[in-house]
């Protein structure tokens, strides 16, 4: 039996080095897609010991003639799409550039499928923002979307498109819903990165204070290392199907922040509030955490809550690491740069 190809774009990103090695580990043969311009290079591929077990191509969602050439003449089992202009924030200064990478690049995508690999299994990766500011108390797969970004709405697009792909066209093309995962190998645009990493800047005295901004959405957290199996199991079942990926909890920002302060030895007490509420340690009386309005977003979804009940039964999955485990994860990672 031959060993099967996948294809992974965003391959520089944290799920897709995660992906990669875990490909690896069910022997297939793994392309990474990569856009010539990628900051990110692929140093999480080298942190994981398998930067010389990947092919990495060119793969740019706004080139047409590039995604058809990749996957005409790859000729892979399953391509997973994890690119995307994933910032939420910046998408409200580039809502075009936005629209054009995470809306109608899959569209390129699904169309090159159609036309020159139609035996190609697709997985899409959706997002818990498209969820926006809805009404249900948890989310599913049949909660209706309300997204609130240039960002959500453009991953929204991809979502339907990828339902009527697989409807019209008869391919096998799904989408994980995945809420938010974090791990060590996150970027630092992130909430959670930012969190650990300059709370570490404080602990060894690189950075005075940390500074936040809506400390009281509510997200829930997993950990990408368990989520991208749920992304294989997608594409191995007999009917294509879109599933939530979740931790099934929720925690509010300055719920991080109170646990990774305290494996940073950190014992915050809050006071003040809106602006001017700020964390100080109850030791030292130094302020630790302190609010920015520049981190705050021109519209905010403030509670996400995943109810991933149909991917432990379907594709018996359920997540493997908790919170705690998530965070000792990526502040231990952390710690060792200063070490």
């Amino acid at each position: 039996m031959k060993n099967k190809k996948a294809l992974i774009t965003g391959i520089s990103g944290q799920d897709g080095a995660y992906l990669a090695k875990f490909l690896l580990s069910k022997n297939y043969i793994v392309i990474g897609g990569e856009r010539q311009n990628a900051s990110g290079s692929t140093w999480r591929l080298k942190e994981l010991g398998i930067e010389n077990k990947v092919k990495v191509v060119p793969f740019e969602l706004l080139e047409e003639n590039n995604i058809v050439d990749v996957i005409r003449l790859g000729k892979f089992d399953e391509i997973y799409n994890l690119a995307a202009q994933s910032f939420v924030g910046n998408s409200y200064s580039s809502p075009i550039f936005t629209s054009n990478v995470n809306a109608l690049g899959v569209t390129r995508i699904l169309e090159a499928i159609r036309h020159f690999s139609k035996k190609t299994r697709f997985y899409q990766a959706s997002t818990s923002e498209m969820y926006g500011n809805s009404k249900s108390n948890r989310q599913n797969e049949i909660t209706s979307f309300e997204p609130v970004s240039p960002y959500a709405i453009s991953k929204l697009y991809a979502h339907w498109m990828v339902n009527m792909y697989r409807d019209a066209y008869n391919i096998f093309c799904c989408s994980g819903i995945l809420f938010n995962h974090e791990s060590p190998l996150r970027g630092g645009e992130f909430v959670t990165k930012k969190i650990i990493r300059d709370l570490a800047r404080v602990k060894y005295k690189y950075l005075s204070n940390l500074s936040l901004g809506n400390i009281y959405s509510k997200r829930d957290w997993g950990y990408s290392e368990d989520y991208v199996e749920a992304m294989w199991k997608m594409l191995q079942q007999k009917k294509a199907r879109d599933f939530v990926i979740s931790s099934g909890k929720t925690y509010t920002v300055k719920d991080f922040v109170n646990k990774a302060s305290k494996y940073y030895g950190f014992d915050l007490i809050w006071e003040g509030t809106g602006l001017s509420e700020k964390a100080l340690d109850k030791k030292t009386k130094k302020v630790i955490v302190r609010i920015d309005k520049k981190y705050f977003r021109p519209t905010e979804v403030n509670y996400l809550y995943g109810n991933s009940s149909k991917a432990k039964k379907n594709l018996q999955w359920s997540p493997k690491t908790n919170i705690d485990q998530l965070i000792k994860k990526m502040c231990d990672h952390e710690i060792k740069k200063y070490k």
